[in-house]
């Protein structure tokens, strides 16, 4: 009977730690509930909301540049997701730093080496929409404007499922 309780305990623990990566109790925009629209600037002065994407698949990240996760992740975007449906007209990729204006955004995908676009969210004014803390995060946004995916940091099994989910919508 022990045993048995010890592996009930491990089991719910395990469950628990699996859905708290893509539902913690900081994220505000829940799966399979609408994506929160928002308005940001896609250059200086030029704006676009979420809502003018409908009718494609769209990645959303958030990250920092002195994030360590964010910055193992953003490699991986580059190459397998946006190397891959750049010039897909059913996909978009929305990558913010939290807490970072033009300059530093701007300097980051320079530095780096980047070719995929990069936004501020300076007052974390998107971020709030989404969650409440802790970074890197993803949204996969359907066509009809639902969250259909979403993580909390960075793994290669999280981010194999994101890549297979963009794949799975654009087949749509």
């Amino acid at each position: 009977m022990k045993n048995m309780l010890k592996t009930l305990s491990l089991l719910v623990a395990i469950l628990y730690s699996l859905n708290s990566f893509a539902q913690d109790e900081f994220t505000l925009a829940k799966l399979n509930g609408t994506a929160p629209d928002f308005s940001f600037e896609v250059k200086p002065g030029e704006f676009k909301k979420l809502s003018d994407y409908k009718g494609k698949v769209v990645l959303i990240t958030f990250f920092a540049t002195w994030c360590g996760p964010c910055r193992a992740e953003l490699p991986h975007v580059e190459k397998d997701i946006y190397q891959k449906h750049k010039d897909n007209r059913q996909f978009e990729l929305l990558i913010f730093g939290r807490e970072h204006d033009w300059a530093t955004v701007n300097k980051f995908r320079s530095d780096q080496k980047f070719t995929m676009p990069f936004y501020p969210d300076q007052e974390r004014k998107i971020f709030s929409l989404y969650a409440a803390q802790n970074i890197p995060r993803n949204f996969v946004i359907d066509k009809s404007g639902k969250i259909v995916y979403s993580s909390v940091g960075f793994n290669d099994a999280d981010f194999a499922k994101m890549k297979a989910e963009i794949e799975k919508q654009l087949k749509r």
